[in-house]
């Protein structure tokens, strides 16, 4: 218990005020007790759907840590999460609008604060151009993952070994998300598909950005080698977290068009993302759960696959963090019965 608390200790203050906050938002808009207890309600719910959602982050946030120097974790944990918190829950849907509605940035904050059904609209419009950005993204990861001849541990084993022996194929994940890309594009009703294409093209674009990027920093001169390896780690994990949060920011304005009880909500899962990804590195978690990175990126793979499948069929968020969740759960269950095999090999 004493453990837990020490790396849950400040979600669980950020988590008392928010929720203090999100009642006395309500209570100031509303004016009746009602009001505030419905407030406090949704910013629990938002705040319950982004941890869901965030399981796989916290387990690829983890694993990119590993290879980070303890001065860059610790910046990723300080500066990364506040970016996380206020840029992609905060800023990243009013840029939408700035960029949609073509005014400036006070004038979306006025929008979301005293029109929050018109701003939600505009925010609706731009989930198109989201899902083909992030799902494009996604699925670069995921393949990037399974598609690597140095690959050790394989969980599902027969479809992971054979994704593991067509790593000989360059750029043959390039190749698939750009089949998927065009797949989509073709099916999407005319008027809208240059706009998915475009978008998804950038993910692609993006994530073979940061991968050249970070490889260029890996081959500096070797005095400077392991801080610059950092910064790309940690940009890397910032548009990796960007991604991720497509999908949540976008689904909570299916329960509230308030933009800054949206923002406490999914403030607050990214808190607990923070803290679990701070226990997982510390206590090296990942080694001892030998499959639980494979149920991450599997999820990550089904989630890109979901946010392309929105842009022609509506998927509750909930249903999507429930399939991640059964993901990494059973990776985890795995993981421990491999281990007590190995106990009772030792043992006989």
């Amino acid at each position: 218990m004493t453990i837990m608390y020490r790396y849950f200790s400040w979600a669980i203050a950020v988590t008392v005020a928010g929720l203090v906050g999100s009642f006395a938002l309500g209570f100031a808009q509303t004016g009746g007790l009602g009001g505030a207890v419905s407030f406090l309600m949704i910013t629990a719910v938002l705040a319950v759907l982004e941890i869901s959602l965030s399981f796989d982050n916290a387990i690829v946030n983890a694993n990119k840590l590993h290879q980070m120097t303890p001065k860059w974790q610790r910046r990723f944990l300080t500066w990364g999460i506040l970016i996380a918190v206020f840029g992609m829950r905060i800023l990243f849907p009013l840029l939408i609008v700035v960029i949609a509605a073509g005014i400036g940035p006070w004038d979306a904050v006025l929008l979301a604060a005293k029109h929050p059904a018109e701003y939600a609209e505009i925010i609706e419009d731009a989930h198109l151009s989201i899902a083909g950005f992030g799902g494009a993204f996604l699925m670069m990861v995921a393949l990037t993952y399974f598609i690597d001849e140095g690959k050790e541990v394989d969980w599902i084993r027969a479809l992971e070994r054979r994704l593991r022996a067509l790593a000989s194929i360059r750029g043959l994940e390039i190749g698939f998300v750009l089949v998927v890309v065009l797949l989509f594009t073709w099916i999407l009703p005319e008027g809208r598909e240059d706009e998915f294409l475009f978008a998804s093209i950038c993910g692609l674009a993006t994530f073979l950005g940061v991968e050249v990027l970070s490889h260029v920093l890996d081959r500096t001169n070797i005095a400077a080698e392991t801080a610059k390896a950092g910064l790309g780690a940690f940009l890397y994990l910032e548009v990796l977290d960007a991604s991720f949060s497509f999908d949540g920011v976008i689904g909570a304005f299916a329960l509230t068009q308030n933009l800054f009880l949206i923002a406490i909500g999914l403030g607050i899962g990214a808190m607990y993302v923070r803290s679990m990804t701070l226990m997982l590195v510390e206590r090296n978690t990942l080694s001892e759960f030998r499959y639980l990175e494979n149920g991450a990126f599997w999820s990550i793979l089904i989630l890109s696959v979901v946010m392309f499948a929105q842009t022609l069929v509506e998927v509750p968020e909930v249903i999507t963090g429930l399939i991640g969740a059964g993901l990494i759960g059973l990776a985890l269950l795995s993981s421990i019965r491999f281990n007590r095999r190995c106990r009772r090999a030792v043992e006989s």
